[in-house]
């Protein structure tokens, strides 16, 4: 029985950190185990202002996805790796616009499963689905996915903070090409992660993988930009997470938001 087909229950390791619920607690959330908060905690005493980068980054979904159903036109979105439901989730910013907007959800957390099927509800217009699913499984995630989304139509396909858990050898760049490649002309991918710019953060990231049952593998903003290869960036290109159309008051107010880049593109 391949681990996804599992019951949540058997899944659900509380003694080892997952990355969803470690940034549940540094976000400041309740839906975590001690071992959540003893990993969260370890990146803290490193680098104190990791809560801000997390904060920048679910800044930035929210304005993608207002990007994505106003100036773009999209009404189906693929959120893999969605963590926790939170304020501001993908269903929510994009219905509130465009009622009719179908979102579907990819996670392989049971906990996550758990929260999502009591909280991520849709209007009545739309659709809001969620699959149990690894993000290496494309195949899969596609099937699943068409179920709820006519994948002959434009998707906004959201990678938050994702593509940093798989390291090199894996080839994450193939993976987003694939998932790319499997969705039609006028699409769009929407993605951000951390950056190797910082030694600090670096060591941060260092002590959680040595504590962790998952790693998180930082990476320079050009291998990062290196994601959208072959897609029509929406300006101002892949940039500091904060200086993606910020709101206004908003955009990068010191170094600390350099650490992490983020992008949107287009598929021709």
């Amino acid at each position: 029985m391949s681990d996804h087909r599992k019951p949540p229950a058997d899944r659900l390791r509380t003694e080892v950190p997952h990355s969803a619920r470690v940034w549940n607690y540094l976000l400041g959330g309740k839906d975590n185990y001690p071992a959540d908060a003893e990993a969260g905690e370890l990146i803290l005493e490193t680098f104190p202002d990791i809560a801000r980068i997390a904060r920048d980054q679910r800044a930035f979904l929210a304005r993608a996805v207002r990007f994505l159903t106003g100036e773009a036109g999209i009404r189906q979105f693929l959120d893999i790796g969605t963590g926790l439901p939170t304020a501001n989730n993908t269903h929510e910013v994009a219905q509130w616009r465009a009622p009719e907007s179908r979102v579907v959800y990819v996670d392989n957390d049971p906990l996550v499963l758990t929260h999502a099927r009591a909280l991520l509800t849709s209007t009545p217009e739309g659709a809001c689905a969620y699959v149990d699913a690894d993000v290496r499984d494309t195949d899969r995630i596609l099937q699943e996915a068409a179920r709820t989304l006519d994948l002959q139509r434009p998707v906004g396909l959201t990678l938050l903070g994702i593509m940093g858990q798989l390291p090199d050898d894996e080839d994450p760049w193939d993976l987003v090409a694939r998932l790319v490649a499997a969705l039609p002309a006028g699409s769009y991918l929407a993605l951000a992660d951390g950056t190797d710019t910082d030694d600090t953060l670096t060591r941060a990231i260092e002590a959680y993988n040595a504590h962790s049952a998952s790693s998180y593998h930082l990476r320079s903003p050009d291998r990062v930009a290196a994601f959208f290869d072959g897609l029509e960036l929406v300006r101002p290109g892949v940039v500091r997470t904060s200086d993606w159309r910020p709101d206004p008051g908003g955009g990068a107010v010191d170094g600390l938001s350099g650490h992490a880049v983020s992008g949107v593109g287009r598929k021709l």
